[in-house]
């Protein structure tokens, strides 16, 4: 299995829409065969912080999921308005 974490900074003006964009994925990808669990997390205090925790079954699903049209319309706003490129984290579980 495959354990990713990905934290996004939106732009504070951004916020609504980056959230929109998010919830979007988590509908769409929790319905990916592959996917085992895709969480969206928000920063306690920093309110424009998103955290999302996955757990994909193999790397040929990540991959898939990385390809679907709600992934390509987030990063389609990504540059313009999120404040830096979100950080990817691919982890072993201990």
């Amino acid at each position: 299995m495959i354990y990713l974490t990905a934290i996004i900074n939106a732009k504070p003006e951004y916020r609504e829409d980056v959230l929109s964009a998010l919830q979007n994925m988590v509908t769409g990808t929790r319905k990916e065969d592959a996917n085992i669990q895709y969480d969206l997390h928000q920063g306690s205090g920093d309110k424009n912080t998103f955290v999302f925790y996955e757990i994909w079954r193999d790397q040929q699903g990540l991959d898939a999921h990385n390809q679907q049209p709600y992934i390509a319309e987030f990063g389609e706003l990504a540059n313009d308005k999120l404040q830096e490129t979100p950080k990817i984290y691919l982890t072993e579980k201990l």
